[in-house]
């Protein structure tokens, strides 16, 4: 056993005690003849004091060690004197007198102060992320994941769902935002896709019987990025069978109530606010309506609903899916599908906090034969429907459930939770705004030999 305590679980209880810590040096002192440093680990701080007659060899080595050093000590607890104690540390009435001290491993001087709030560049932060985390803020948003994340697991567990994995290769199925793409080497000229969402797996689940499905799932698409977004994210997702709307706006703000009283020791009433895609347009000019005000509330949800099923497309003189073209269109709205698109209103929704868009979901579409109207209607033939959703259409024919689902992005919700701008914060290893990774120089040139291997050609920009 390398130790017997963690830097921030020590005591005037433990006085007297002898202990063994480890960990990394935080600060270092030398008044004197006496030499005091701080050690820590990721529970916190403690004092070490090194006495010449008392700590011996400990002593000498002492005087080597520098900021993020990380040691092995063992000595004995001491309340601290009279007029000394630190009350803004859990272990501010002890420091221990160091009889033992081993340098596991020396560090180079840091690019920027792990203890201080200094001024550093973003792209200094990522390029030394594993420094980055070791400061307390940084580290604290990752807990604050863990922590959300068991929330999610512990009260979707309570309500009979099933945790599935759904494939991160995939087929590519363009729809919005650019995929990812994988070239196969054993399919040669084939390629795979990385997930914008796992949309179609979670349907073709509720066909399997699962009824009940979610995932904490990474997704990955091939966008401009802005400070709420990431080439790759995490989304929670979650489809049920024999549901409507209101099953889901109950469950999801169920969630809410678990993960804001659980994280932030915050009640919040529900149902939340409905307001119409119209309504939210003409009063607050945005389909994202911050109800803070109103509310009187750092944390205002509402659900935006009754959204537009199509959008025209001005430029190509057709129409689009507003959301996706699995969503369902409001059932009295059926007669206008084919004679007027732009009357239709969907079974869509999304849950705004604070004026951004947290998640979203809808009821889908069951029935093969409503599905290809709503194909015909933007444009995607029957041949091309078996091309790109064949697998999705054909277990449609199997005796598929009504079912609907909802998705929320956690990194979004993490930023406002930890009051943090950006979703970079939040993520333990981001990519920059121009989708490179600091740290590892991601993404960069393969060797030729791959590319042979591949089939795969590059064509050189001026």
């Amino acid at each position: 056993m390398l130790r017997t305590h963690t830097c921030g679980e020590l005591t005037a209880a433990h006085n007297t005690q002898e202990v063994t810590l480890c960990g990394w040096v935080a600060r270092r002192r030398d008044h004197g003849k006496l030499i005091f440093i701080d050690i820590r680990d990721r529970s916190g701080f403690t004092q070490i004091v090194f006495i010449p007659k008392e700590s011996g060899e400990a002593y000498k080595l002492a005087q080597e060690l520098r900021n993020e050093f990380v040691i092995r000590l063992s000595g004995t607890v001491n309340k601290r004197p009279k007029g000394t104690v630190n009350e803004k540390l859990a272990t501010g009435e002890i420091e221990v007198l160091a009889k033992e001290l081993e340098i596991l491993n020396p560090s180079m001087n840091p690019p920027f102060e792990i203890e201080e709030e200094s001024e550093i560049t973003e792209e200094t932060r990522l390029k030394y992320r594993y420094l980055d985390l070791r400061r307390k803020k940084t580290f604290n948003n990752l807990v604050l994941r863990s922590d959300l994340y068991k929330i999610i697991r512990d009260y979707l567990g309570k309500n009979k769902f099933i945790e599935c994995e759904t494939p991160i290769l995939t087929k590519s199925t363009p729809e919005g935002a650019r995929d990812y793409l994988v070239p196969s080497r054993l399919n040669y000229g084939h390629f795979f896709a990385l997930p914008q969402s796992p949309q179609l797996f979670k349907q073709i689940l509720m066909v399997a019987g699962i009824e009940r499905y979610y995932q904490i799932a990474k997704c990955f698409r091939d966008e401009d990025l802005r400070a709420d977004r990431q080439p790759e994210f995490t989304q929670l997702d979650i489809e049920m069978s024999f549901v409507n709307e209101e099953d889901i706006f109950g469950l999801t703000e169920g969630l809410m109530q678990a993960i804001l009283k659980e994280l932030k020791g915050i009640e919040i009433k529900t149902p939340f606010p409905r307001i119409s895609y119209d309504q939210a347009m003409e009063k607050y000019k945005s389909d994202k309506p911050d109800l803070r005000k109103e509310a009187g509330s750092d944390f205002a949800f509402c659900w935006v609903v009754d959204f537009p099923l199509f959008k025209y497309n001005e430029e190509e003189k057709r129409w689009e899916s507003e959301h996706h073209p699995f969503t369902a269109p409001a059932e009295c709205d059926l007669e206008n599908l084919e004679s007027a698109p732009q009357k239709v209103k969907s079974r869509s929704y999304d849950l705004v906090l604070n004026g951004m868009e947290l998640g979203s979901g809808s009821i889908r579409i069951h029935r093969s034969q409503l599905q290809q109207k709503v194909f015909d209607i933007i444009g995607i033939s029957k041949e091309e429907a078996d091309k790109r959703f064949g697998f999705l259409l054909e277990a449609f024919q199997f005796g598929a459930p009504p079912h609907g689902g909802v998705a929320f992005g956690l990194d979004r919700l993490l930023a406002i939770l930890s009051g943090e701008e950006s979703i970079r914060e939040v993520i333990t290893f981001p990519k920059n705004s121009s989708a490179f990774c600091p740290l590892t120089s991601a993404p960069s040139e393969v060797e030729d030999k791959q590319l042979t291997e591949l089939g795969i050609t590059i064509r050189r920009r001026k």
